[in-house]
């Protein structure tokens, strides 16, 4: 809960009466308590000098009785009004709460709206995102170990793949192979649906996986991360199946050059724009610029994208133990996709991959 107090000074230090957390995941890193409750309403309410409290779903409170959270937790049910039972806890520890933290980022209009009706006169304000950001930019020992542990599963999962992956297959079998084998050990949450695109559907760096089948001689690019106890992986590979053109191997190599000489980059004080560059300006020598068109990477932590973004214009100076992803990729329309990525973190001189699987370019299904 050392997080939870820092948080609860920042409070007190700015002069706020109340915080309301709505990110559920940010409310997971505050509590200790995980749940993304969709529609309903998910609250943790912080002041600056009295006990926090959770307000949940009826249906969650057991839970996080048992979760260990150490404060007052309130129940509603679906036909109650949640931020009229809010308020009433509110007012208990103080009557008359004027200046409020938010979430600008997270919380939802139609939720602001109906905290304001019950508190008219208050402002609303200060924005809470940038705070919360910072604490959960550098990663405790214990997230890193967990973080670490998420990144073996990454490596399962791409070991699965590469003995999949094979002519004639849909994109969909080979994802669906993986995350068999990922539960049947015992792995049962990926960090986002696992991406499978072959060819020049590889191309499309937001597409999606699908049926088209896998042909000899292209490029297949894998993109996939797990969830170990609330903290995920986030990796991509790209392999060859079958035999290779001249362009498909120029392609993987630059983009391989490129992440390889960011990664080697990483150490503390050297800004997150400059990781960028450093890949960037390998792509556009080689004549492929055009075709890196997203940032070199982002945070990653509970979530497969945290603050910071590691991209042109971001002068943050890196820190020891934080962690980010480093992704060139190079998409040429109708010919091939290429993306190769590891998350990291910072250490004291350098970086420490949480992927280990081999990126000089594998040719598999021979």
């Amino acid at each position: 809960m050392e997080k939870l107090k820092q948080l609860q000074e920042y409070v007190k230090q700015q002069g706020l009466d109340a915080a309301y957390i709505s990110n559920y995941e940010d409310i997971q890193y505050f509590t200790g308590f995980g749940s993304d409750p969709v529609e309903r309403v998910l609250a943790l309410i912080v002041f600056p000098d009295a006990d926090p409290f959770l307000f949940a779903p009826a249906l969650e409170v057991e839970d996080i009785q048992q979760s260990g959270w150490p404060y007052p937790v309130y129940g509603y049910l679906d036909h109650e009004k949640p931020f009229a039972m809010i308020a009433d806890e509110v007012k208990k520890i103080n009557p008359n709460p004027q200046k409020w933290g938010i979430e600008m980022s997270n919380l939802t209009v139609d939720k602001l709206n109906a905290l304001q009706e019950q508190f008219p006169k208050a402002e609303f304000k200060h924005n809470l995102t940038p705070e919360v950001e910072s604490l959960r930019l550098i990663k405790t020992p214990d997230e890193i170990e967990k973080l670490r542990a998420a990144g073996k599963e990454a490596d399962f999962a791409f070991k699965v793949g590469f003995e999949t992956v094979k002519p004639g297959m849909t994109e969909a079998d080979v994802a669906a192979e993986i995350e068999y084998q990922l539960k049947k050990r015992g792995v049962m949450q990926m960090s986002f649906p696992t991406l499978i695109q072959a060819g020049k559907h590889a191309s499309q760096p937001h597409g999606d996986t699908s049926t088209n089948k896998i042909e000899d001689n292209e490029l297949v690019l894998f993109d996939l991360g797990t969830v170990h106890d609330g903290y995920i992986s986030d990796a991509s590979r790209t392999v060859a199946v079958g035999e290779l053109n001249d362009t498909q191997k120029e392609i993987y190599q630059v983009c391989l050059e490129a992440q390889l000489a960011a990664q080697a980059a990483v150490k503390p004080g050297v800004k997150a724009e400059d990781l960028d560059k450093i890949a960037r300006d390998i792509i556009d020598k080689a004549g492929y610029g055009k075709y890196f068109i997203h940032r070199l990477g982002h945070g990653m932590g509970m979530s497969e994208h945290e603050y910071p973004s590691i991209m042109e214009g971001n002068q943050l100076e890196l820190k020891e133990n934080m962690c980010f992803s480093l992704e060139p990729g190079i998409y040429i329309p109708g010919v091939a996709g290429v993306r190769i990525e590891d998350c990291v973190r910072v250490t004291k001189d350098g970086c420490e991959p949480f992927t280990h699987t081999a990126k000089t370019l594998q040719q598999v299904a021979k």
